[in-house]
């Protein structure tokens, strides 16, 4: 056997991965992916082994429910065959690894850096000269937008090359914000101070990155979480999606010069966020998932103040949207923008909202179920045309699923378990990862422990560093007057991205 297979959230030894030599490793996960679309990379990183550099790879099979661990063993002085050349959707795991060991990869796209981290190999190679792809021709012109931005927002610098409004191509450049997210999870020793960090990845998905911590924690530490954590955390991802895409509504309205509903989709997401704050004391959920621990129980007075929060929410929502889907300047702007064809977004390997928008069904709480979406029996909305229509008609969909699920689990709250049961110390030699379904879609956390029981390392992807490529693609053959709307139907994280 080439590879270990193994489930969501389970540890195994290092040693029961394989290590094969890079062409096996190489034909291996080349077939993992082009046999079937129910494959995709959830992740694919390297670490420094001796002198050596080895190489994980991890290939979610979304139809048997199962996850593909493969590993090898090469010289980051050498170079490498490259699986982008016909998988693009290897292409920016490639360059991470490029930028962090200095590999190169042979017949790559466009081999380089991904972050321009502080830790880079090659610090000749600076953001300032990033080589933007050109095209020449009297009747182009270049756009940039950013990397300041007008709001509060992190930066990220947009290149458009257009022929008068249409755009031809868009590079995205990001790469500056560096807080070091993974060192810093390795050099804390305390538990508290790196489940802070793990919370402050993405600002608009902390149950969704703090989750996946604390299930990658809990099962190094072979720690089973009763009923009741699971259902906190199923609650908050659920309340989580329910804010973020009543947001994001509210903000293609303001792209599209729709005052109300900008308006009122702003004030509906204000309910769900305060009564986070009302339950753990941060409108974020900050505090609230916590490894081992179910630090603020769910009581019967806060089951009564959600249900009345719900109730008045969920109609005015739906009486927001109808007046939104059907007016007819709103949709001009909406319909056939933006669109990816689902034979793209497979190529690029997207994941989550964005994927479903297309027609490609990869959902995390169905294919590798966590917490108590199990129980729940999850069925993802699907949407077929991949423009700015289907990515807000999926939000539309999603949040009333949403409420469907929270009443169902509120009508039978498990007991509270007020003594935590102590964690062991971490699993030394080990590897586990662990997948969660944030609001944007699929968060892989990944960790390798020394024999000494330590984090060796450990590796962090949000759903965000899958999809930058589709918003690039989506803008094609539009006019960049576009451009705003068909970005905030994505709503992709920039520091998710850069950590």
């Amino acid at each position: 056997m080439k590879h270990a297979t193994i489930v969501n959230n389970q540890t195994i030894p290092v040693s029961e991965i394989p290590e094969i030599s890079y062409d096996e490793f190489f034909e291996l996960n080349a077939g993992f992916i082009t046999e079937s679309v129910e494959t995709h990379c959830v992740n694919y990183f390297g670490y420094p082994a001796g002198e050596m550099t080895k190489l994980i790879c991890c290939i979610a099979d979304d139809l048997h429910h199962v996850i593909y661990v493969s590993s090898c063993r090469v010289n980051p002085t050498g170079d490498l065959p490259s699986l982008s050349v016909n998988l693009f959707c290897f292409e920016k795991f490639e360059r991470e690894i490029h930028e962090n060991f200095g590999i190169g990869f042979t017949g790559h796209p466009w081999l380089k850096p991904l972050r321009y981290a502080h830790n880079r190999k090659d610090k000749t190679q600076t953001i300032a000269n990033y080589p933007f792809y050109t095209i020449q021709g009297e009747e182009l012109h270049e756009v940039g937008v950013g990397p300041i931005h007008a709001g509060v927002i992190e930066p990220g610098h947009f290149r458009f090359i257009c022929n008068g409004e249409q755009i031809l191509h868009l590079e995205i450049q990001l790469g500056y914000q560096h807080r070091g997210i993974e060192s810093l999870l390795l050099s804390r020793s305390k538990l508290s101070e790196q489940v802070q960090i793990a919370e402050s990845i993405a600002g608009d998905s902390v149950a969704g990155h703090t989750l996946a911590f604390s299930s990658v924690w809990e099962s190094l530490c072979g720690f089973n979480a009763t009923e009741d954590i699971h259902f906190s955390r199923t609650l908050a991802l659920e309340l989580e999606r329910i804010a973020v895409h009543t947001g994001d509504l509210g903000a293609a309205c303001a792209d599209v010069a729709y005052q109300l509903g900008s308006a009122v989709f702003g004030r509906l997401r204000t309910p769900i966020i305060n009564f986070l704050q009302e339950w753990c004391g941060n409108r974020l959920g900050k505090g609230l998932i916590r490894p081992g621990n179910n630090t603020f129980p769910f009581t019967p007075d806060l089951s009564k103040r959600l249900t009345e929060v719900l109730h008045v929410f969920e109609y005015q929502f739906i009486e927001m949207n109808d007046e939104l889907f059907s007016m007819p300047s709103a949709l001009s702007r909406f319909e056939r923008t933006g669109s990816v064809s689902l034979e793209n977004m497979v190529s690029i390997g997207t994941v989550g909202m964005a994927a479903r928008s297309s027609g490609l069904k990869r959902d995390i709480r169905s294919s590798h179920p966590h917490s108590l979406y199990g129980t729940l029996q999850h069925e993802p909305i699907v949407k077929r045309h991949g423009d700015v229509y289907s990515r807000l008609q999926l939000r539309k969909q999603e949040v009333p699923q949403s409420i469907t699920y929270i009443r169902e689990l509120m009508t039978s709250v498990p007991e509270y378990h007020p003594e935590p049961v102590p964690m062991g110390p971490l699993a030394p030699g080990s590897f586990a990862i662990s997948l969660v379904e944030g609001w944007r879609g699929e968060i892989c956390h990944c960790a390798v422990t020394g024999n000494d029981g330590k984090l060796l390392i450990y590796k962090v992807k949000d759903p965000s560093f899958h999809n930058w490529m589709a918003l690039a693609m989506a803008v094609r053959n539009n006019e960049i007057s576009d451009f705003p709307i068909c970005n905030k139907s994505f709503n992709l994280s920039y520091c998710g991205h850069d950590l």
